[in-house]
């Protein structure tokens, strides 16, 4: 094979690798911080395993619902922080340039919730990662092409 061709399958691939979200499956971080303290934040995921979506059981209440996203509950009551992390069946997916939507309740009594959904890619139900961008993802492409090309 001509290097050239050869670098070029390689620039595609990376590009493909770092563009294309997975269609129908993902994977999510399962706990609970008052099962397992290393679930709240900061996140600590050394001990959990990935759970994949696609293997949940769908719910009773929603036949031929399928979970498609991962969420993270954030939930203070009397004094006391708690994290949820699983996988999602409903929300919405975030919105362009944020990789997660958050919806925030607050309540009498001292009581604060956050509800994030996300589908951005697995495990994205961690805290908050910086996105890798279209620009960036170009940038990964075209740089080492434009060296190859005029160097």
């Amino acid at each position: 094979m001509h290097s050239k061709s050869a670098f070029l399958i390689v620039c595609a691939t990376i590009l493909l690798a770092v563009c294309v979200q997975q269609g129908l499956s993902i994977k999510c971080w399962e706990c609970r911080s008052d099962e397992d303290p290393k679930c709240g934040d900061p996140f600590d995921n050394s001990t959990l395993s990935i759970t994949d979506c696609a293997q949940s059981l769908p719910l009773e209440h929603l036949p031929g619902v399928r979970a498609t996203m991962c969420r993270k509950i954030r939930q203070k009551a009397q004094g006391k922080w708690r994290y949820f992390r699983s996988c999602a069946y409903m929300g919405e997916p975030g919105i362009e340039g944020d990789e997660r939507f958050c919806l925030m309740r607050t309540g009498t009594y001292n009581i604060f919730l956050e509800y994030c959904t996300c589908n951005s890619k697995d495990g994205c139900n961690t805290a908050a990662l910086p996105r890798l961008g279209g620009a960036t993802a170009s940038a990964l492409f075209l740089v080492p092409l434009l060296a190859w090309r005029f160097g």
